[in-house]
């Protein structure tokens, strides 16, 4: 059953983070349904710009649906990924999605304002729920650069004033993650300090936490041996992932991780059959591990058992 962010985020907010994981293929929906299926847990579906263009919108499109009707306990919704205007307005339109991003966070404060204010009132007229971003994050992802240098955590106060202009339904923090596989250089934590500012500023209002993969170290020295050449990764500690729930984070955006999990079942697989040409069995390989993954995370971020709950407050 697809539902809005806003119908997640309420059922949500101070008790569990709901799990964002991005998709481009009919074998990550089927291992993201199945693993979340297994742990119990509501999700959201991140379709970006690249997975838009990777294919074609109407196939990624088709396979959610033909997921839907496969797994009818489901409960998530589909939610565009760093958005532009354009992009933002074409997914409104589509009748398909019932969340958007609009990321004007490139832009001065005011202007990301008018930007994202725009797109807040073409996405509510159709009951779509909105989440716009302030700060910059550090990293890489897709046709998103920010160097290090640029990266900007989000100003408390400005993220008052941001969400009372624009009436966005979440907003996306930078609060010390990156995207990619290369978020830190050392040991590096949440800035909880800045979280709890902000929750303060915004009580109740919820809270988004993109580039949060863990990158694996596990993962990446399996790659690495079956032929990668990943160096000197960083990731997010997904112990944090509960304690910035209770701060107001109610969506944690997952993709670098599930990259990792596909890059090291096809490495794996070819290396130990360079005979084989194939690609269903390493596909289903792929969709169990996948799926194991996806239970992990679900564990991690408090969201794995909270399905039945979840459905019984949509009743009301």
């Amino acid at each position: 059953m697809i539902v809005t962010t806003a119908q997640l985020f309420k059922h949500a907010y101070g008790k569990y983070a709901v799990g964002a994981y991005n998709i481009n293929n009919a074998e990550q929906a089927m291992g993201l349904f199945n693993g979340c299926i297994q742990s119990k847990a509501p999700f959201i579906i991140q379709i970006s710009k690249g997975a838009r263009k990777y294919t074609d919108k109407r196939m990624l499109e088709g396979i959610i649906r033909s997921a839907d009707q496969i797994f009818p306990d489901a409960i998530f919704a589909v939610h565009l990924d760093h958005g532009d205007e354009e992009t933002c307005y074409d997914c409104i339109n589509s009748g398909f999605y019932s969340s958007v991003m609009i990321d004007a966070s490139h832009d001065p404060f005011e202007k990301n304002v008018e930007i994202s204010k725009r797109v807040v009132e073409a996405a509510h007229k159709k009951g779509i729920s909105v989440e716009a971003e302030l700060g910059k994050l550090g990293g890489v992802e897709e046709d998103i650069k920010v160097e290090d240098g640029h990266a900007t955590l989000t100003n408390p106060a400005e993220a008052l004033d941001f969400v009372k202009k624009t009436g966005c339904d979440s907003l996306a923090c930078a609060i010390g993650t990156s995207h990619g596989a290369f978020k830190f250089k050392g040991k590096q934590s949440l800035h909880f300090d800045v979280l709890k500012k902000i929750q303060d500023m915004l009580p109740n209002f919820p809270l988004v936490m993109h580039g949060s993969s863990s990158v694996p170290k596990d993962e990446v020295d399996r790659i690495n041996q079956a032929g990668g050449t990943i160096k000197d990764s960083s990731g997010v500690n997904i112990d944090e992932y509960l304690p910035a729930a209770k701060l107001g984070v109610t969506k944690i955006n997952i993709d670098t991780d599930g990259r990792l999990v596909w890059t090291r079942v096809h490495r794996e697989f070819f290396r130990d059959k360079p005979a084989e040409f194939d690609f269903r069995p390493v596909g289903k390989i792929f969709m169990d591990e996948y799926a194991k993954f996806i239970i992990s995370r679900n564990v991690k971020l408090g969201s794995a058992g909270q399905l039945d709950s979840l459905r019984a407050s949509l009743k009301k």
